[in-house]
């Protein structure tokens, strides 16, 4: 009784598709091909993904076991786990108040971020106009070459007394150091990039009689830019790398100052986190940085 119900169902069947009309079917067949067409594109992203994600997780995974051996030869190292442990209750509440200079790791990174803000907003104010100064003027730039040698490879805290000096605070004195540190990327590659721009751009605007202005809005800028940009991606990462350093000896509030109390306290897990947070903080940093750069480069 089975097999006679089965093979009358596929002779309905036989005789539905023969009845079907031949646009139907058309159609039909191209949703079935369009269906597996897009199955077969999200089985590739899939597949690229895997295959983009695997090496940098294999990578820290590796990090990670190395740790752990690291840590159980030396007892000193907290290992990974007892690093968890120990940020679990850190980021469960980072912004706590309990007194000047007890304050949740949240606030010590926002005091570090707006150090940095503010002594990078000052060499990017003076380094970038100073850097298409001395490539548009060759004289300037060969005046202002060797002390730009001179200066450029000091320590940054070698600066840190001598802002101490000036200004009577460790916040100004912070700043200092990290504008005096993070403006030579900029003046640098800025004056590189005007001295780049070809001879061609020049000689058409001093045909065309462009004021200075002109020339540095129409011709220099937009040829300059990459340039420039790859100046002030570079000093976002000096300027992060300072405000550690100086902050570690100046005091107060900030991650750099965070790091120096809690190695005070012989916490050495939160030690490893402040420095799993200065590299979080740093890449973001400079990715946010090329992203720009790449946006200005091509025209995006």
């Amino acid at each position: 009784m089975n097999a006679l119900a089965q093979s009358t169902h596929h002779a309905v069947a036989a005789v539905a598709a023969t009845a079907e009309p031949e646009g139907e079917r058309a159609v039909r067949r191209a949703r079935e091909i369009e269906a597996a067409a897009r199955r077969a594109q999200r089985r590739e992203t899939l597949t690229a993904a895997v295959w983009k994600l695997s090496p940098p997780l294999l990578g820290f995974m590796l990090f990670v076991l190395v740790w752990h051996g690291i840590a159980t030869m030396i007892p000193a190292i907290p290992t990974p786990a007892a690093t968890w442990n120990a940020a679990v209750p850190l980021f469960a509440d980072p912004f706590y108040r309990n007194g000047p200079n007890d304050q949740g790791i949240g606030w010590n990174v926002l005091s570090s971020l707006a150090r940095v803000a503010a002594g990078f907003g000052l060499a990017a104010l003076i380094g970038i106009p100073a850097g298409f100064a001395l490539g548009r003027f060759a004289f300037l730039n060969a005046m202002m070459a060797p002390i730009i040698s001179l200066l450029r490879p000091v320590s940054p805290l070698a600066w840190l007394p001598i802002g101490l000096l000036l200004f009577k605070a460790a916040n100004p004195a912070a700043i200092w150091a990290i504008f005096i540190c993070s403006i030579w990327p900029m003046v640098i590659n800025t004056a590189v990039g005007v001295t780049r721009v070809p001879q061609d751009y020049l000689n058409v605007a001093r045909v065309l009689n462009l004021s200075e202005w002109k020339v540095f809005t129409r011709v220099l800028f937009p040829a300059v830019l990459p340039y420039m940009l790859t100046g002030v991606r570079l000093s976002i990462g000096t300027a992060w790398l300072v405000i550690v350093a100086a902050e570690m000896l100046t005091g107060g509030t900030g991650i750099g100052f965070w790091l120096w109390d809690e190695w005070n306290n012989l916490k050495v897990e939160h030690i490893v986190i402040a420095i799993f947070i200065i590299g979080i903080v740093g890449l973001l940093l400079e990715h946010a940085l090329l992203a720009l750069a790449r946006r200005f480069s091509y025209g995006g």
